[in-house]
């Protein structure tokens, strides 16, 4: 059970710097979708705080735009905003794709982009698909002169671990910057116990874009999760592709070479297997989507 003594409502940046210097242990939440089922039995279980700052009011925080080929995402927007969103869902499919398999509806509309990314789960649904983004943070904290010091760190490098990220005391995730890939065909893959409702086993996104004669990749993103302590991009892989013809035989091969970045301490033959499975189908899948005429090859044709 989480306890509290105050709970405090930030409407601002400041009042949340404020509720942050007067109550030392302040734990700062937006949707709480991830610390709620922490503190239960069986987990963290009984759980009290000096007090909850509440930053899903600060209109900063749940700001959508589009600048050129930047997209900026307010940290406190909801997941749902990946399918509700038109300059999301025009812009940057792969988090509708990745929504889609996250939680539930009710879920969704509560928990938050920037929730699921300082909670620093390995499994994190979103991070992949932030990771093939090229995401990077915007971080505020109290200047010493009393106004709002920004630095900007990207994804990749500001998880550290499993629940350990790069975050200073008393500074506050604000906003998400990323890519905009209109023109891109895009994948997202998801296993675990459950379609829904379920940390994943094994997670994959994959963003493909071709050349405008559709016969070559121009720009090819692959980022996994789940298999290891943080999400990360697969760049060997990617430079492996780019420029290539699309070719599912050449596809397999790279494939098949990532079944090594599995580091998962559990169930790591199976996670091996649906990795290089994943890789494989994303990319052909998500080649598809982007215009190439490009088939699946057979299974008795892989090579282990």
């Amino acid at each position: 059970m989480l306890t509290y003594d105050h709970y405090v409502s930030a409407s601002t940046l400041d009042e949340a710097f404020d509720a942050l210097d007067a109550i030392p242990g302040a734990r700062l939440v937006a949707g709480a979708t991830d610390l709620l089922p922490w503190a239960r039995e069986g987990r963290a279980g009984d759980v009290h705080l000096p007090a909850l700052i509440d930053v899903s009011a600060i209109a900063e925080l749940g700001v959508l735009s589009l600048e050129g080929a930047r997209l900026a995402i307010g940290a406190a927007a909801p997941i749902s905003a990946s399918e509700d969103d038109l300059r999301l869902v025009e812009n940057a499919e792969v988090l509708g794709r990745c929504a889609v398999w996250f939680a539930d509806d009710q879920i969704r509309e509560q928990a938050t982009f920037g929730g699921n990314i300082v909670n620093a789960s390995p499994a994190g649904d979103t991070l992949p698909a932030l990771l093939a983004l090229n995401a990077q943070l915007v971080l505020a904290s109290r200047a010493a002169d009393g106004g709002v010091a920004r630095r900007r760190v990207m994804l990749g490098d500001f998880i550290l671990g499993p629940g350990r990220t790069l975050l200073q005391d008393k500074e506050i995730l604000v906003q998400i910057e990323c890519d905009a890939a209109p023109g891109y065909g895009c994948s997202f893959e998801k296993v675990g116990h459950r379609r829904s409702l379920v940390i994943s086993t094994v997670c994959l996104a994959a963003l493909v874009k071709l050349d405008a004669a559709r016969e070559t990749i121009e720009d090819v993103r692959i980022a996994i999760g789940a298999v290891g302590p943080v999400a990360e991009r697969l760049r060997d892989c990617e430079a492996e592709l780019l420029g290539m013809t699309p070719d599912p035989l050449r596809i397999r091969e790279v494939a098949e070479c990532t079944a090594d970045r599995v580091r998962s301490r559990s169930r790591q033959a199976y996670r091996r297997e649906v990795l290089v499975n994943f890789v494989e189908r994303g990319l052909i899948d998500a080649l598809c989507r982007a215009g190439a005429r490009i088939e699946r090859l057979p299974k008795e044709m892989l090579h282990v």
